[in-house]
């Protein structure tokens, strides 16, 4: 119930105060929830050691700093995702900024479908917003949340685009056909929720990283190409889309999921690390490994 409360009087503010300002407030909650919320402050340094290794800053003040610029790009997070209703082609035109969209549009006159792969980082709902403003037709697969209410409340924002949602769960059919009618699934590559993950090297550490879409893509067809919405040190955004990552003919299934994993994972770490505080990983992500999650298969 709390929670319906404060998603309710956020998507309400963010509505009708200015962009800065509500940016400003949401970076102030951020700030409490850095202080108070020990358990996941710490687990978020952690990670952060481990994604920028040898590089990392030795200093624990300077790790907090990262840290705490997590929790509040992720609060504006949010709050641009209250405020899907106002984004529109000036806002598209004025505060977002596409790279490489002409991969894409290569990959698609193959006429087999493009998995969009993203990540928990910088900001992949407004990304697949801006694509469905943009008259791509985009499905993502999506989680279900707990509470009914904000379940509802999420689904009603991602609808106020061509951007449609696929839950999690029976969903695979739904994404066969969506490659199958030539259009963009957009699938995020760093978290497993399925249960059924493969063990993966990822940032020189093993974990249990999702498969489904070099499945996809391997049993498709389909291409494969990686974009992340990053967001600028002004509140602007850059999505840049690399090129397409093809399936490869082999006789072993899991050798040809293998290589496409190893082709898209390197490029999540590529973004990862270059955008540490940009990542939305609040437990320690290596903890996964044979612990909650059922690993399949090794690659």
């Amino acid at each position: 119930m709390i929670f319906q409360l404060l998603y309710r009087i956020g998507h309400y503010f963010s509505l009708k105060l200015p962009l800065k300002i509500t940016y400003r407030i949401a970076a102030f909650l951020a700030d409490i929830h850095y202080s108070l919320y020990t358990k996941e402050r710490r687990a978020v340094i952690e990670n952060i050691k481990i994604i920028l290794g040898p590089s990392a800053p030795r200093e624990s003040r300077e790790l907090k700093i990262i840290a705490k610029d997590v929790f509040r790009n992720f609060a504006k997070y949010l709050v641009d995702f209250f405020r899907f209703s106002k984004i529109d082609s000036e806002y598209i035109k004025k505060f977002v900024k596409l790279e490489g969209l002409s991969n894409i549009d290569e990959a698609l006159k193959r006429g087999k479908g493009v998995i969009i792969l993203s990540a928990h980082m910088g900001n992949w709902e407004l990304g697949g917003h801006v694509f469905g403003k943009l008259g791509y037709p985009i499905s993502a697969v999506v989680l279900t949340h707990q509470d009914e209410k904000i379940n509802e409340f999420f689904i009603n924002q991602r609808a106020l685009s061509n951007f449609r949602s696929i839950e999690i769960g029976p969903s695979l059919r739904s994404c066969y056909n969506v490659l199958k009618n030539n259009e963009l699934l957009a699938l995020l590559g760093d978290r497993n929720f399925s249960g059924k993950g493969v063990s993966m090297d990822f940032f020189g550490r093993r974990a249990i990283m999702p498969k489904g879409p070099a499945v996809l893509c391997v049993r498709t067809g389909a291409a494969i190409v990686c974009g992340f919405m990053i967001r600028q040190n002004d509140d602007t955004f850059k999505i840049v889309f690399e090129r397409p990552i093809y399936p490869e003919a082999a006789a072993d299934e899991e050798e040809s999921v293998g290589k496409v994993m190893r082709q898209y994972l390197s490029s999540v770490e590529r973004s990862v690390r270059q955008y540490p505080d940009q990542w939305y990983v609040f437990k320690y992500f290596w903890g996964n490994n044979d612990k909650n999650l059922r690993t399949d298969t090794i690659i």
